[in-house]
């Protein structure tokens, strides 16, 4: 497991459409991905993707693991459900 002691990352305008367009990839996968296939699947820098998923890690959508020198990621089943039912990204305040 991925851990970051980062609370609260500070992204820019526009991060919401990342988040979701990262969580619609992952939820397409049946597989982990890497950092690296979520960078070149949104056509962001690899810093960029690194960044939304510890977001979206701290805020309970993904898991992460360290595998030999990648970062592996899967969507948590709850965010999926959710994503599939309404069609947008589950937050807190919905729950």
């Amino acid at each position: 497991m991925i851990h970051h002691s980062r609370v609260g990352l500070n992204v820019g305008f526009g991060s919401e459409k990342i988040d979701e367009r990262v969580l619609a990839y992952l939820a397409r996968q049946d597989w982990p991905v890497t950092t690296e296939m979520v960078a070149k699947e949104l056509q962001v820098s690899w810093n960029t993707a690194q960044l939304h998923l510890y977001k979206l890690l701290s805020q309970g959508f993904v898991k992460g693991r360290r595998v030999g020198r990648q970062n592996q990621w899967v969507i948590i089943e709850r965010a999926k459900e959710q994503k599939r039912t309404t069609g947008r990204q589950v937050h807190d305040r919905d729950t």
